[in-house]
């Protein structure tokens, strides 16, 4: 059976290099190879942060890489294995290499009042963006049209797979990740006799896509993932559904309801 190339990403837990270790030992003896930077598969070890930052790493590959999580922790959202399954994993990896599932991830574009370059961005869970200790006040237009003029705290732009992430926490609904599509919540919008906005999240579909036009200052906070972009002249931030996609190697994928149930509420 012909191995596959194989890149480790791990955070610096002990408990996550001691993995890693045993990990490529199994990896070389059943004649893969590691490849950090050309591989076939990413084997994140850590918990869903490590993915993230795996991601990250190799979103200029997506179109040649599949994903896959090893938990040594508690079971994460984006894991399918635990680190005492290493020898099951690594023989489902000699078995069948092919398969795998794709899930939608979110295109961000900054703009600049300063003349600055466009930034461009995927995430794979989300997209916020806050004012310092002052009131957030944006134009919010989808694909053309202006769709409200926002007051608040923030708001939160999510993936379906980013919805039970933050976009949760503020009252936002858990999306099904088949669903091609993207999630804007509000976070404490302002709703009185003076200023209005829906006061409820919005499901965006992929042939659409939405436009936050800032008011002028430097003290946004905006965040990609777990990257920060603070005190930059920010002029307005699109958001839509990208058209590359992460793919999961499904050598054990969980069902995506069975994830949310393990996540949120466990067996009675």
């Amino acid at each position: 059976m012909k191995g596959i190339r194989v890149a480790i990403v791990h955070n610096q837990e002990s408990k996550s290099v001691e993995v890693t270790k045993r990990l490529t030992v199994l990896l070389e003896q059943s004649e893969n190879k590691i490849d950090q930077e050309n591989p076939e598969l990413v084997i994140s070890v850590g918990g869903d942060g490590t993915l993230l930052s795996a991601f990250h790493l190799f979103n200029h590959k997506l179109d040649q890489v599949q994903f896959l999580g090893v938990h040594t922790g508690h079971l994460g959202f984006y894991t399918d294995w635990r680190d005492y399954e290493l020898d099951e994993l690594v023989e489902s990896l000699c078995n069948d290499h092919q398969k795998s599932v794709s899930y939608p991830l979110l295109d961000v574009r900054i703009t600049y009042a300063n003349g600055k370059p466009d930034k461009h961005f995927l995430a794979l869970n989300e997209s916020t963006i806050k004012r310092g200790n002052r009131t957030m006040v944006a134009d919010i237009s989808i694909k053309e049209d202006l769709f409200e003029k926002f007051r608040g705290d923030g708001l939160s732009i999510s993936t379906p797979t980013g919805s039970t992430a933050y976009n949760k926490s503020v009252g936002g609904a858990v999306l099904h990740p088949s669903i091609n599509a993207f999630q804007l919540a509000e976070i404490a919008s302002l709703n009185n006799r003076v200023f209005r906005t829906l006061g409820s999240p919005i499901v965006v579909g992929h042939h659409e896509w939405v436009k936050v036009q800032l008011q002028q200052s430097t003290d946004y906070l905006v965040t990609i993932d777990q990257f920060t972009i603070e005190q930059e002249e920010i002029d307005a931030i699109y958001y839509r559904i990208a058209d590359e996609r992460i793919h999961f190697a499904s050598y054990r994928h969980m069902h995506f309801w069975n994830r949310v149930k393990d996540s949120f509420i466990g067996e009675e």
